[in-house]
């Protein structure tokens, strides 16, 4: 039986996941794509890679945040506990982007807390608006993410086998989280609202490159 928690409770739980999310190292349940690949990358190449990851890690923050604020105000428990599962497995793309950023000497985005609180915003307004509003937010995000996924795999240096591995699994795994949303129920949203969504995140993508 699952536990009902209090929303006392929930808040603890809430805050604890945003602390692990930007600062901490969340737990993994698969083994890294890059493991066992090695790269030689010039000064610039290696420039060039840590700034992609490090967009990308920004991005699985926003993801992990949308995820909890649309768990959050989820008016079915089908819902809430696909949104929590799809946030754990979302665990292990941030876990993997923050390694190679570090292998790459470089570091994540310093915006790491604003990504997290403003997506986390979304997500519960996403989740307040009905479940199948909410799942068609889940399914254009991870559309609109698998395009960012296939830009990244052309502009890295060719010799990158590692971040290569990291971002080929990535776009398996959110491809899958879409198909997912739409066969749970997922409606289509207005253009009005896919267009916004790929405003804010070209702000993120260049922002986060740098800082």
């Amino acid at each position: 039986m699952n536990r009902q928690y209090s929303p006392f409770d929930q808040l603890i739980i809430g805050l604890d996941r945003a602390v692990s999310t930007v600062f901490g190292r969340p737990a993994t349940s698969r083994e890294n794509p890059a493991c066992g690949k090695v790269a030689q990358l010039t000064t610039e190449d290696q420039r060039l890679s840590a700034g992609l990851m490090r967009v990308n890690h920004a991005g699985e923050v926003a993801a992990q945040a949308l995820y909890q604020g649309q768990a959050l105000t989820a008016r079915s428990d089908f819902v809430k506990e696909r949104m929590r599962q799809a946030a754990q497995e979302e665990n292990d793309h941030l876990a993997w982007c923050a390694t190679r950023i570090k292998e790459l000497d470089s570091r994540v985005s310093l915006l790491d807390p604003i990504w997290y609180a403003g997506s986390f915003a979304l997500g519960a307004m996403a989740g307040a608006a009905g479940d199948k509003w909410s799942l068609g937010f889940v399914a254009e995000t991870e559309h609109q993410v698998c395009l960012h996924l296939e830009e990244h795999l052309e502009k890295l240096p060719a010799e990158d086998a590692p971040s290569r591995a990291i971002l080929a699994q990535m776009k398996l795994d959110e491809i899958h989280h879409g198909e997912q949303a739409r066969q749970a129920g997922a409606a289509e949203l207005p253009a009005m609202a896919k267009k916004l969504m790929t405003l804010a995140s070209k702000v993120m993508t260049k922002t986060a490159y740098r800082f």
